[in-house]
């Protein structure tokens, strides 16, 4: 049998309600006798508090409710690091869902989780263009916060409450410039799926170096893909057998450059002799790679714990903080062969 908060009170001769007032750290104080008694009940008997309890008992919520694409892939696990170690900082638990990159799912686990009242929802990863849905979640959100509820984002621009916004087009309109910049010019990208606002962004960063430069980007260099090593490898070969000139894969983020470099190794093609690629965001495996990736690196780690204490700053004012993209430049991108 469970113990139970009235087995406390019993072992340390005290009331139910003292036991309470102890465990749920109340504003209405115990004197140190009795506090110490209880606390030597609780150990003794290895009583863990209900949470559910502890929730209406306390007027600060103690779980933050996180929504990402999907934690196994490495752009979300380092964000949810950083978010887990500022998290651990505040004594916080993490509620972690991953919607799959699914509308319906991501306003489904807003709803499960002020349900469970958490502290704060934090939403990381890609908005979608989709006005309607966009119209219903930031609903979901108001809703929330009006009740008390924080929220914080990385990576949205429409939604309500905070938000840590990475350099997707800037660090695109950087990268591109230097790929033209070293004589490049039959170039295809690999871009991620239409309805992500992450994708629109980053072509949006690469097609101004391409205009700023004066050089064309053809529709028929550019394919749309899962962001995925599976959607970067397929992609990789779909392009090379309708451009064969190719002297640069440019691809919009890590895990597909990964695929792409293995479909353009297995074709004989060599990384960078005959095609340059590039990634986007430097995962840790982009400097283990042969050869090492240049990619456009964003702080992620950094955007997560930015966002845990936004979400959870007393001081809780909405609005939107940029975080900086640099170019993580390797072996993988070198000028055209002639």
């Amino acid at each position: 049998m469970a113990v139970t908060l009235a087995d406390v009170a019993r072992l340390a001769g005290v009331s139910p309600a003292t036991v309470s007032r102890v465990i749920n750290d109340s504003a209405k104080k115990v004197n140190e006798d009795l506090r110490e008694r209880v606390l030597a009940a609780v150990r003794q008997l290895h009583y863990v508090p209900n949470a559910h309890a502890q929730n209406v008992a306390r007027p600060r919520k103690s779980a933050v409710g996180v929504i990402v694409h999907d934690v196994s892939d490495p752009y979300f696990a380092e964000i949810t690091r950083g978010l887990q170690r500022q998290a651990g900082a505040h004594d916080r638990l993490l509620v972690i869902c991953n919607s799959y990159r699914e509308p319906e799912r991501e306003l489904a686990y807003v709803g499960l989780l002020r349900a469970q009242q958490v502290h704060a929802l934090i939403l990381a990863g890609s908005g979608y263009h989709d006005d309607e849905f966009t119209e219903r979640l930031n609903g979901e959100l108001e809703a929330y916060q009006q009740a008390g509820g924080r929220v914080a984002v990385i990576g949205r621009h429409r939604l309500v409450g905070t938000a840590v916004l990475p350099g997707n087009e800037a660090g695109a309109h950087q990268l591109g410039l230097r790929i033209l910049e070293l004589g490049h010019r039959e170039i295809g990208v690999i871009a991620g799926p239409r309805y992500l606002t992450t994708t629109t962004d980053r072509l949006t960063g690469f097609r101004r170096a391409f205009a700023d430069t004066g050089v064309e980007l053809p529709t028929s260099r550019l394919i749309y893909s899962d962001f995925t090593r599976d959607g970067g490898a397929a992609a990789a070969g779909t392009l090379m057998d309708a451009q064969p000139g190719l002297t640069a894969l440019i691809t919009l983020n890590d895990s597909m450059a990964v695929g792409a470099m293995a479909t353009l190794r297995e074709r004989g093609i060599r990384v960078p002799d005959d095609v340059s690629v590039t990634g986007f965001d430097d995962m840790p495996i982009a400097r283990d790679v042969t050869p090492a990736l240049t990619t456009v690196r964003l702080p992620l780690v950094e955007m997560g714990e930015r966002a845990m204490a936004l979400a959870l700053d007393d001081d809780h004012i909405p609005h939107a903080e940029p975080a900086d993209a640099t170019i993580a430049w390797r072996a993988s991108c070198v000028p055209p062969p002639r």
